[in-house]
């Protein structure tokens, strides 16, 4: 029997593939951002992770970084008040709050240029939330901020600060800290994953603010240099920080400026993340 035209001809393809469904578009950068935000056990466990491996087999483990800076506050106060003509009793709380929260912002701003760089693994191997691995910069920063913070404790005592609520002003102020410090760590760690240069951009610039910030001095010291300092966003942030733990409040001037401050840090931020958070596994 002789095979009919419709058995020699090629097969068509079935039905359904002419209706394959349309590729989804791509997860916009908002949802990408709280995808991350949401998995507080992601990041954190990351974080936590991070200090255990890098302390593994040591003793005391992170306490050794707190040891050391409770060495360098021992000898600096002494010193710095004879050389200032301050009260040692009004100078250390000053020196132990500026060095401790100083040490919070540079870290966090240094280690947030390396949040996609470090997280090159993981970026490579799926679809991992961008902001997981700011977070977990950022949480592995407050684990060693609170237990810096121990060392104000003895110090306030036997300056005789005592507790007073306005000191309860730092938790919003912490708030508003770690919204720069997110998107900081956003806008730095994406031009530090294409521009390699950044990082150490960065760190010199650190150096040279740290000088320019009242950690060590008090800006009333230097009364001519002092307007300077409202152009400072570090020093902003400092005093909302530092300031309610000693007894005092922000100055209007430094909330207003950390209002617009934030909301262009977050703008920028949100601009670059949206633009560039699909390239950066590309340059990791």
């Amino acid at each position: 029997m002789t095979a009919s035209l419709d058995t020699l001809a090629p097969a068509r393809p079935p039905r359904q593939a002419e209706h394959a469904p349309r590729p989804q578009p791509a997860e916009t950068a908002w949802a990408d951002w709280w995808s991350g935000t949401q998995h507080v056990d992601l990041w954190g466990t990351l974080a936590w992770y991070d200090i255990v491996l890098r302390y593994r087999r040591s003793l005391l483990g992170p306490l050794w970084i707190t040891l050391s800076m409770g060495a360098m506050l021992l000898g600096m106060g002494p010193l710095y008040a004879a050389l200032f003509g301050v009260p040692l009793a009004r100078f250390y709380p000053h020196l132990a709050l500026g060095i401790i929260f100083w040490n919070f912002l540079s870290a966090s701003i240094n280690d947030g240029c390396q949040v996609f760089i470090t997280a090159a693994p993981y970026l490579k191997q799926g679809a991992v939330p961008r902001s997981v691995f700011v977070w977990r910069s950022l949480a592995r920063q407050l684990f060693f901020l609170a237990h810096h913070l121990v060392l104000y404790l003895p110090v306030a005592i036997w300056a005789g600060l005592s507790w007073s609520p306005q000191m309860l002003l730092v938790l919003p102020g912490l708030v508003v800290v770690v919204v720069n410090l997110h998107a900081l760590s956003i806008t730095l760690g994406l031009l530090s994953a294409r521009f390699r240069d950044v990082p150490n951009i960065v760190a010199s610039s650190l150096q040279l603010l740290m000088f320019l910030t009242p950690v060590f001095w008090f800006p009333e010291k230097l009364p001519e240099r002092s307007r300077f300092i409202l152009y400072n966003p570090l020093a902003q942030l400092l005093d909302i920080l530092r300031l309610p733990l000693l007894g005092g409040f922000p100055a209007p001037g430094t909330v207003r400026f950390l209002l617009y401050f934030t909301v262009l840090n977050v703008a920028v931020a949100a601009l670059l993340y949206g633009r560039l958070r699909r390239q950066v596994v590309y340059w990791v």
